[in-house]
């Protein structure tokens, strides 16, 4: 049993030679633990951010960022790139004001506000995050189905796949491990950000609750 719940019990109590706790002593209580909840939020997001950067120095990253130049693709991936950022950051300082709009001054009636706010954003950013992975894996299946003169011999991972097919079946062929390899990824980091977000978010549903109550 943790803290708030002991505090909660006590608070309950009706008896007079028991020490009362006071509303405002579970309501920052409360506060504290979403606080920290939407803190967490925002540096997993900040992690999220510069981690796929630091991939790109390995050199085998930096080598499978040339499949958008072999498909053509170069100066869209720019620009849906930039996008893709700034609506990135947008989503980070949404989180940093998240964090820095509760504070141990609100009533119950604001901090629920803020509890909704933070949890809509939240849920806004991993569709968002998961939209854009399926987007660029589509982008890629479009571009090889487009390219008339595409040749897997120009990109050593394309020769690897398709080494044992006819030329006729190389461009169905890589379309489908793209379309898979797109669904995979989004499967995937979909688990991720239901373990990391998820968890955060049924936190704060919880103190959402916790705090209704006390409005009663």
């Amino acid at each position: 049993m943790d803290e708030l719940e002991l505090l909660k019990k006590d608070w309950q109590k009706k008896k007079d030679n028991l020490p009362k706790v006071s509303y405002n002593d579970i309501h920052q209580m409360l506060w504290k633990k979403s606080s920290s909840i939407v803190k967490w939020i925002f540096y997993i997001s900040i992690i999220e951010f510069v981690l796929p950067h630091l991939l790109y120095l390995l050199p085998s990253t930096r080598e499978s960022v040339d499949i958008y130049e072999s498909l053509g693709m170069k100066n869209f991936i720019i620009i849906s790139s930039i996008l893709q950022y700034s609506v990135i950051i947008y989503f980070i300082y949404q989180f940093y004001t998240r964090y820095k709009e509760i504070t141990v001054l609100d009533n119950s009636k604001n901090l629920m506000k803020r509890i909704l706010k933070t949890r809509k954003t939240v849920k806004s950013y991993v569709i968002f995050s998961l939209s854009m992975i399926l987007f660029m894996f589509g982008a890629i299946v479009v571009s090889i189905y487009l390219n008339d003169n595409f040749d897997s011999s120009t990109y050593e991972p394309f020769v690897a796949i398709t080494k044992n097919f006819s030329k006729e079946k190389v461009k169905p062929i890589l379309m489908a491990v793209f379309a898979f390899t797109g669904i995979a990824v989004t499967l995937i980091l979909g688990g991720i950000y239901f373990l990391l977000y998820g968890i955060l978010l049924k936190k704060l549903k919880i103190n959402y609750a916790e705090l209704k109550k006390l409005e009663v």
